[in-house]
């Protein structure tokens, strides 16, 4: 099974956000409005601008400190309005615990450069799958999304 078959709403509430992208790679990254990570949303809209055979998909969760406690509409209009995202927003969703959502339950033993595995730490963790729907990267949240190695990954997986 690919990821892309995992179902997941867009932020509007449409079904099969992910599905929509199948055959891309995808840069799944949990996302918040109130994180002092925040401000990476810039800097994953411009790598969505530079690469656009990949998707970057942003993925609210609310489970760390409660920074993002916003209503979907509070959260497309921040997105917009704060960062100029043009990138895909999905539904708001939990990473982690009892109610993880399916599709980090498929993400999270994927390793990152330090070995890591297992539950997100923190707002902005990011996942890389590539057009298969296989994870190729995990990248720790406070990683910068243009980063040398995010760049190299990217760069990798579109060139398939």
């Amino acid at each position: 099974m690919s990821l892309y078959d995992i179902g997941i709403a867009s932020l509007a509430g449409e079904p099969d956000e992910l599905g929509r992208h199948r055959g891309r790679p995808t840069l799944i990254v949990n996302v918040a409005s109130r994180c002092g990570l925040t401000p990476q949303y810039a800097g994953l809209e411009r790598l969505a601008q530079r690469y656009p055979g990949l998707t970057v998909l942003g993925v609210p969760c609310n489970q760390f400190a409660g920074q993002e406690p916003g209503s979907p509409e509070e959260i497309a209009e921040f997105c917009s309005a704060t960062y100029g995202v043009t990138f895909p927003l999905t539904e708001k969703v939990e990473v982690n615990g009892s109610g993880r959502h399916p599709l980090y339950a498929a993400l999270i033993d994927a390793p990152d450069a330090d070995g890591h595995t297992g539950d997100v730490r923190w707002n902005f963790e990011k996942f890389l799958v590539d057009a298969e729907g296989r994870v190729a990267a995990r990248f720790a949240p406070p990683v910068d999304p243009e980063s040398p190695e995010v760049v190299a990954a990217v760069e990798k997986v579109l060139a398939g």
